[in-house]
């Protein structure tokens, strides 16, 4: 594009100034042409334009004005990491910092800055400025402070948690365990290192423009629409696309690829049902995103004879009537193997629907498996269904006496006769309740259509 200049005698040097920098700016000059421009300038009027100060950028970096390359690298790479906002520096010390190397690291920037100062580069001698952001991740190649923080300072989503049931016995939770599970998760692509393409360019979505999210409007009637926002189908949400020539070979652009990897999953013991084991960072990778964790939670399976409860066991035993009147004795085998020998006192009776506790036999506490909770035995008593004049007169001699009628004979004639018959309680206290919520039902209804019948009455 040519540009030409035409100046008349009565122009400043400002406007002049001010002229060449909306010149430079439109044209896209490059630095030889700004400077050529300069030296018809100084030809025709003997001077250049007005410096201004060319000493900051240097004081802010900290350098002086002939530092090398590397002097600039080393001083931004110190002052950057120390000053960044996600480290708790200044946000106007850190846009300052990147300003400052931006131009000091730019031959041609550098140039203008030592000749005519910062004003110049303002007013476009040098180019706009960019993000300082962008500058500190393209200098360091991603964040040094271990994840977390995106190119422009704002905190990366995090990819969600994968939550794994895992079934254990109660064994296992007493004695510990350790299961070796494999799963199959998606990883970012070794080749193009996320990036999908062989360049590591992405283009906008033109689908969505590069929002991600595309709108759809649905008509629902006369005058009635319904406008609904998900995720566009074309580059799946992410607002990129790439072209079918530069995907990766080894992805083919979806930027992750499946890996398998076993996790050694240690039950510890005293571990509770619902309890959660995590593994930080195993779950989905996928690019810009902080990788999920896999979090497993231990499901405790049903156990034919101990449950439990918080640091506690319970287990049911049954005893004969015998038993239950002139002592018992059994073995127990725990959830360890040990066999634990069972026995009641000389002389004990045990009466139906008894506890009787153990202790240190319950579960171990968990993170403190040398303490352990209570065994509990629940007693019930297995009573004959019935017994013959023989036992009953046998009984009758061993057993304390009959508690003796209040009554006499002439008065027990003139009671009435009951039966009594076998019932299941829980079964019939349910068939009340039906019975009594039908009953309340109909009065409901009978109140409400009286009130309607009156009502139509007097109308």
């Amino acid at each position: 594009m040519d540009v030409k200049l035409h100046y008349i005698s009565s122009t400043t040097t400002a406007d002049l100034n001010r002229d060449l920098a909306v010149v430079v700016g439109k044209g896209k000059l490059g630095f030889s042409s700004v400077r050529n421009r300069s030296e018809e300038r100084r030809k025709m009027f003997g001077r250049g334009p007005k410096k201004s100060d060319n000493t900051r950028y240097y004081e802010i970096l900290g350098v002086s004005k002939n530092a090398s390359q590397e002097d600039l690298k080393k001083a931004y790479r110190k002052a950057a990491i120390k000053n960044h906002p996600d480290k708790g520096g200044d946000p106007e010390k850190f846009k300052e910092l990147s300003q400052a190397y931006e131009v000091l690291s730019d031959p041609e920037k550098r140039d203008i800055y030592d000749q005519y100062g910062e004003d110049a580069l303002k007013e476009g001698m040098g180019g706009a400025a960019h993000d300082p952001f962008d500058i500190f991740q393209s200098f360091f190649g991603g964040s040094p402070f271990g994840g977390g923080v995106s190119s422009r300072g704002r905190r990366q989503r995090r990819g969600e948690d994968v939550i794994q049931p895992l079934k254990v016995s109660l064994e296992e939770l007493y004695n510990g365990t350790s299961k070796k599970l494999s799963l199959s998760r998606n990883v970012l692509c070794s080749k193009c290192k996320g990036k999908g393409s062989k360049s590591g360019a992405a283009m906008k979505c033109p689908g969505c423009q590069g929002s991600g999210m595309k709108i759809s409007i649905r008509h629902l009637g006369p005058s009635m629409i319904q406008q609904m926002q998900q995720p566009c189908n074309d580059c799946k949400g992410t607002g990129e696309t790439i072209s079918d020539k530069d995907r990766c070979p080894q992805c083919k652009g979806e930027k992750v690829v499946q890996d398998k990897k076993v996790l050694d999953v240690l039950v510890e013991k005293g571990m509770q049902n619902g309890q959660k084991i995590t593994f930080p960072g195993e779950a989905d990778e996928a690019p810009d995103c902080i990788t999920g964790d896999i979090v497993f939670v231990l499901q405790q399976k049903d156990h034919s004879k101990f449950k439990r409860k918080g640091d506690d066991l319970f287990v049911e035993h049954t005893l004969s009537l015998t038993e239950a009147l002139c002592g018992f004795q059994f073995v127990l085998t725990h959830l360890d193997g040990r066999q634990l020998l069972i026995k009641s006192n000389p002389g004990e009776v045990v009466k139906p629907d008894q506890f009787k506790a153990i202790n240190d036999e319950g579960m171990p506490m968990y993170q403190k498996s040398f303490l352990r909770g209570k065994l509990y035995i629940h007693f019930t008593v297995d009573f004959p269904d019935s017994l013959t004049p023989e036992q009953c007169k046998a009984l009758e001699g061993i057993l304390p006496l009959r508690t003796p009628s209040q009554l006499t004979d002439m008065e027990l004639d003139e009671c009435e006769e009951t039966t009594l018959y076998d019932v299941n309680i829980d079964e019939e206290m349910k068939r009340k309740q039906a019975q009594q919520a039908q009953e309340a039902y109909e009065e409901d209804e009978e109140m409400h259509g009286g009130a309607q019948r009156v009502q139509c009455a007097q109308q």
